[in-house]
């Protein structure tokens, strides 16, 4: 436990001392590999929630992380070309407001995961897993047929939105403000792991039928953490379109659904700083080896097979030892 939380603070100071240097050395783009380490991050956070404590493998999380990014890049795109958005009942002004957009991305991220939830929750194993991917590819052909916001082109915003008191188009303050965001999740989901509903949930994931016996609901302890699960992954959504000043159907894909488990696998399921760790792994990796080859993703597919039979607990798991799995 000791070695696990040392280890948890090495690599909680990494990024920041990553961007730090980078800061000093005038290097921009490493400042921006570090933010977008931490957004993927956040989204495999997300995750790591219902999966590593929940035992929920979903396919589907990049609907929660394309509906974060979308909801960031109408409200902004509507803010740019001074026009509301008018859906008949009500019309909503566009913003570019990050705290405004933060809470829309969170809501409708959570509600789609409180409607999806309530369907495939109702399956387990491979059906679950079928259901969640089968709401991805949804999202995923809808928003290519939606040319309203771009189609299969995409949505470029032209300007990044603003957060009171900070310059969000300079990399090292934008950085900071996704870091702050990754700390202050990672204590809540923490709090929550450790909590009576955490304890809950874990037990319900081992033996749903002793659960009930004293007199826990399997389902609903599932879906609460479904719905805080995508609820996260959304807001890393926005904050990714944000990153990138664009939003396209590929973050509804089954691959960023894919790669969050990979982030997640590499650092250790049911560890809480596991994805930190797979997430800054896959985009140094990234970074790395894609400079190598093209066919990068040959030599990292050879790394995850060697972490899944050699260091099941993943990387941390590996360096602090198997016997304990949250924080």
């Amino acid at each position: 436990m000791q070695r696990e939380a040392v280890l948890n603070t090495l690599v909680f100071l990494a990024l920041p001392a990553v961007a730090v240097i980078a800061l000093v050395l005038d290097e921009p783009f490493t400042i921006t590999l570090a933010t977008r380490a931490a957004i993927l991050a956040l989204a495999a956070v997300g995750l790591n929630l219902a999966l590593g404590l929940g035992g929920l493998v979903s396919l589907g999380h990049a609907v929660f992380f394309g509906l974060g990014g979308y909801a960031m890049g109408i409200l902004a795109s509507h803010a740019q070309s001074y026009a509301p958005l008018d859906l008949g009942l009500f019309v909503i002004e566009g913003t570019k407001s990050m705290p405004v957009i933060w809470l829309t991305a969170v809501f409708v991220s959570a509600l789609a995961a409180l409607l999806i939830g309530l369907l495939a929750l109702r399956t387990a194993g491979v059906y679950f897993i079928m259901i969640t991917l089968a709401f991805g590819q949804m999202f995923y052909y809808f928003t290519i047929s939606w040319p309203a916001y771009g189609g299969e082109d995409g949505l470029s915003i032209y300007v990044r939105n603003s957060f009171p008191g900070l310059n969000t188009l300079d990399p090292i303050q934008f950085f900071g403000l996704v870091f702050a965001v990754l700390a202050v999740v990672l204590l809540i989901l923490g709090r929550i792991e450790r909590s009576p509903f955490g304890l809950a949930l874990g037990t319900a994931r081992q033996n749903a039928a002793r659960a009930e016996t004293v007199g826990l609901s399997p389902f609903h302890l599932r879906l609460v953490a479904f719905v805080i699960s995508g609820a996260v992954t959304g807001l890393a959504g926005a904050l990714f379109a944000d990153l990138n000043r664009f939003v396209s159907p590929t973050m509804f894909s089954w691959q960023m659904s894919g790669e969050f488990i990979v982030f997640i696998v590499l650092g250790g399921i049911g560890r809480l700083f596991g994805p930190v760790v797979g997430a800054c792994l896959f985009v140094l990796l990234e970074h790395l080896l894609s400079g190598v080859s093209e066919f990068w993703l040959i030599y990292l597919g050879a790394i995850l097979l060697f972490v899944v039979l050699f260091a099941r607990g993943g990387v941390i798991g590996a360096l602090a030892g198997r016997g304990r799995q949250h924080g």
